[in-house]
């Protein structure tokens, strides 16, 4: 693959999508908005690394895409991050905690060794969301809410196409995790550790047992197991009830939710959409993600091409 020029294509946007357990890399047709399948890259990524490997595997995975693509990178990473200066912020939250202060978008730039001009950072869940506006179900919403439902809730507020952080309309910083329900952080009740703990609980004869992890709760929900379907409507109402005044505040005309627990749909909105009814939340659609394992590629390539102060 080389560079266009002259009358040809612009050349295609590299782009990386950091997250917990793998780094996904892969170049992004800018004339498309789509991800060119045979460039894509996923490597396992483990997150309790040393500083040193895990900025060596992130950079093994954008050195394996193919040369001649363009100079500026976008890159989807999870906070607590500073996206400004491409600085990790994640001490205290079980993840990524050795690249707590360190300068990452430094130590990426040096290992892709002249394939990199720029570094433009953003969130992942802000990366999905702008993805699902450019390709998938936000697509014609001038301000929609975007989730992904995984080891947590990410989120994201887009208002004509872009992340909203600040103001009266979002929660704080734009994200709803900071928010609390039933007198308890959000994440304690919908998150996987929320949801297994909740299972846990409803069935004391499991000892001391560890409880399954969401994919079996989900797959015991559809069989009939009455303490597993109660544990997802709980949490996915818990999660209604938080988000409806936001909803409505924003003047949101969708929620689009994706990630790995909406792999179970039918578990998940119902009982989301009962608790935004509850709250008294407006009667907006809620809809799966249309581009689920493309999302945070496709916004990563619309950041980049659309930030002009990125590192």
């Amino acid at each position: 693959m080389t560079v266009s020029s002259g009358g040809r294509s612009p050349a295609p946007v590299p782009v990386l999508d950091i997250g917990g357990t793998h780094v996904t890399a892969a170049l992004v047709d800018p004339v498309t908005g789509l991800s060119l399948p045979s460039t894509r890259i996923r490597r396992p990524l483990d997150s309790q690394a040393q500083a040193d490997g895990l900025l060596d595997a992130i950079g093994a995975a954008a050195l394996a895409l193919p040369t001649g693509h363009g100079p500026c990178w976008g890159v989807a990473i999870p906070g607590p991050f500073d996206y400004a200066t491409g600085v990790g912020r994640f001490a205290g939250v079980g993840k990524f905690e050795s690249l707590s202060g360190v300068d990452v978008g430094a130590g990426l730039r040096g290992r892709l060794a002249g394939r990199s001009e720029r570094l433009c950072f953003l969130n992942d869940a802000d990366a999905f969301a702008m993805g699902e506006f450019g390709s998938g179900a936000a697509a014609g919403h001038d301000r929609v809410v975007c989730l992904t439902l995984g080891t947590g809730v990410g989120s994201s507020f887009l208002a004509a196409g872009r992340p909203v952080h600040t103001g009266d309309l979002v929660p704080p910083s734009g994200h709803v995790h900071r928010l609390t329900v039933r007198g308890r952080p959000l994440e304690d009740t919908v998150s996987r550790r929320g949801i297994r703990a909740r299972y846990a609980r409803l069935l004391p004869s499991a000892g001391d047992r560890r409880p399954p992890d969401v994919h079996e709760i989900a797959v015991r929900a559809v069989k009939g197991d009455a303490a597993a379907a109660e544990v997802f409507r709980y949490a996915f109402d818990a999660l209604g009830r938080a988000l409806a005044p936001w909803i409505d505040r924003f003047g949101a005309t969708a929620v689009v939710v994706g990630g790995s627990m909406a792999q179970s749909w039918d578990l998940v909105r119902p009982a989301l959409t009962t608790g935004l009814v509850a709250a008294g939340g407006p009667a907006v659609p809620v809809l799966p993600a249309r581009q689920p394992e493309e999302a945070a590629l496709i916004g990563a390539a619309r950041w980049a091409q659309g930030v002009p102060d990125a590192l």
